[in-house]
């Protein structure tokens, strides 16, 4: 049964604690495909999305006391879970690799091992570029190129000023693009 809760009903019910397990059950079942997808473009496999996106849901259940409902429910969730995937990231730079040529080969032949992945060389070649991007450009991209995300919303979601944004995604693009000019 999918059932499609509006934002103020979810709101009501994750601020009520009679209702917030029922709130929460509804919210998780809404925005989890969502969210898998917003975190599946920043790690590169199928294995390590799930697990950010179960930890992000348990993170938001452990912090269902301090939602006030200031935001809608989607961009409060997808802060926590964008958070957990960049947290992560940054976990798997620190450890050690074999390597640097390792971890420069790894991102798109990574990508087209992997059984979930279904996309082609280009798709494999724009994750590759969007990888070497600095983690604030990388973010704001994902975040406006796939989930088309109004700026003001990414504003909300990273703390990070409007023109910020609009400045990195600036930038991230023509990144991307010179990593494909020069990728022959």
């Amino acid at each position: 049964m999918n059932v499609h809760v509006d934002d103020s009903q979810l709101k009501a019910m994750l601020t009520d604690p009679q209702q917030r397990r029922k709130g929460f059950e509804l919210m998780a079942r809404q925005y989890s495909e969502q969210i898998y997808w917003q975190v599946r473009r920043f790690v590169l496999t199928h294995e390590d999305a799930d697990d950010i996106v179960q930890n992000a849901f348990m993170k938001a259940w452990n912090a269902m006391d301090t939602f006030h409902g200031d935001s809608k429910v989607s961009t409060w969730l997808s802060r926590i879970a964008i958070n957990e995937a960049i947290d992560f990231n940054r976990r798997q730079k620190n450890r050690p690799t074999l390597s640097a040529d390792d971890a420069d080969l790894g991102i798109a032949n990574q990508l087209q091992a992997d059984k979930y992945f279904d996309g082609e060389e280009a798709e494999a070649l724009l994750q590759e570029a969007i990888a070497r991007l600095p983690e604030a450009q990388r973010t704001v991209f994902l975040l406006r190129y796939y989930d088309e995300m109004k700026y003001s919303e990414i504003s909300r979601i990273t703390g990070t000023t409007e023109g910020g944004l609009k400045a990195s995604y600036h930038i991230a693009v023509k990144k991307i693009t010179d990593f494909f000019r020069n990728h022959d």
